[in-house]
């Protein structure tokens, strides 16, 4: 049995395996693009090492969408097969993995906290508990599972920038701004801080500041995988969006955020989406780009592994019109939701779907409907994830449908 770079023990024989749980606890961390690769080096070491299975199946599981989750289902299967001969932290770890994979989301945000009660250095199993919290829209506990540690990884830059992400998450954005400027001062090259700063700067309205410090560190994410490099290029395009130059803004989407994408990573093509959506607001001509994104959303039809997810791609196929995928995928919503447990079931049939028929609705111009739809379920936005930055998209589609709505009526009145 040997121990990572954290202290922690692992139950392998292999120092090459070890190397490559190392390795792969910076990418994950540092949201790298050689995550994969390093786990199927660590794999080939010591293919009887439950914890690098694990890890493997947890990579897969992030990217959210069913390709991935079958990829990740036979690692899992490995992982479980050795839990007799593992520790205690292995043993939770895989466990929280597997009730994730299950959709047992709060069995798996139960078992991180108990990792993070017992083992505070696995700082691997406390991004997970954030992701989790995230998509339930449950910013505090996000933030505590965090600070909870923090005294053991003082030194440790990388959960600097996930607290400061929590801190920000829950309004507190001076002490996020502090926070996410230590983890810098550690190391430039950490992207997960410099999207910290973005928030706090985007939401205090400092624009010009907010460029000027993202443009600054751009050129450390060509390390990070695509979901990560393009957005926080996403947040450099909502800053120019803010100045009014949808000029830029449409280049760093055709060079930055979808011209950089993984066409078919369902986080990239969230992040497309909702600039295309933002720039349709302002009154931008977007030419031919729904139709182009939407070529790559029929794997998303049946998925719905994010109800916040969902809630572009039924949009973009709207904009698209793609009527006949469009059906499929609302037909499939309602399958899904009634096929889930009570709490996923409340969040889908009072969150999700209606906002769905909102978004869809102005998609198609159908402005009372959008209206109607969307006005109960903004204060429940949060249920269903996504960052600040991300649901305010929501309260702008239905205030825009309020402002069409109001202009029809006018001219309606004024003809007759």
């Amino acid at each position: 049995m040997l121990k990572d770079a954290q202290g922690l023990e692992v139950t392998t024989d292999s120092k090459e395996t070890i190397a490559a749980i190392d390795r792969f606890i910076g990418q994950a961390l540092s949201y790298g693009k050689d995550a994969e690769a390093v786990i199927v080096q660590g794999i080939a070491a010591d293919p009887t090492c439950a914890l690098i299975h694990a890890y493997a199946a947890a990579h897969y599981l992030s990217q959210e969408n069913a390709t991935a989750w079958k990829q990740g289902m036979p690692h899992l299967l490995t992982a479980q097969q050795y839990l007799p001969k593992v520790t205690k932290r292995e043993r939770l770890y895989i466990q929280g993995i597997t009730a994730w994979a299950m959709g047992a989301i709060d069995q798996a945000i139960a078992l991180h906290e108990s990792l993070a009660q017992e083992f505070p250095r696995d700082l691997i199993s406390i991004q997970q508990g954030q992701y989790h919290y995230f998509y339930l829209g449950d910013k505090e506990r996000l933030l505590k599972i965090a600070q909870k540690v923090l005294p053991a990884n003082r030194d440790n830059h990388y959960l600097h920038g996930m607290v400061a992400f929590g801190l920000e998450q829950c309004h507190r954005l001076m002490e996020a701004e502090t926070m996410a400027r230590m983890a810098t001062s550690i190391n430039r090259h950490d992207p997960w801080a410099h999207h910290a700063i973005a928030h706090v700067m985007e939401t205090q309205g400092r624009i010009d500041e907010g460029i000027a410090w993202m443009e600054s560190h751009a050129d450390t994410w060509e390390n990070s995988n695509s979901m990560l490099y393009t957005h926080n290029w996403w947040h450099v395009a909502l800053y120019y969006l803010e100045q009014g130059d949808e000029e830029t803004v449409l280049n760093l989407y055709d060079t930055h955020i979808w011209g950089r994408a993984q066409k078919e990573s369902s986080k990239d093509q969230v992040g497309a989406i909702a600039l295309l959506l933002r720039l349709e607001l302002r009154g931008v001509d977007v030419g031919e780009r729904w139709q182009e994104l939407s070529a790559y959303l029929f794997p998303r039809l049946h998925e719905h592994a994010l109800p916040f997810q969902d809630l572009h791609y039924v949009y973009a196929l709207a904009k698209a019109r793609r009527t006949e995928w469009l059906a499929q995928m609302q037909l499939s919503m309602h399958k899904y939701a009634a096929s889930v447990n009570a709490y996923l079931n409340q969040n889908w049939n009072q969150v999700a779907i209606p906002a769905a028929k909102g978004m869809i609705a102005h998609a198609q111009g159908d402005w009372l409907t959008a209206i109607a739809q969307l006005k109960p379920v903004l204060p429940l936005l949060h249920k269903i994830g996504g960052s600040h930055a991300q649901r305010v998209l929501f309260e702008q589609v239905y205030r825009d449908a309020l402002l069409r709505s109001e202009k029809q009526s006018r001219v309606r009145c004024k003809i007759a």
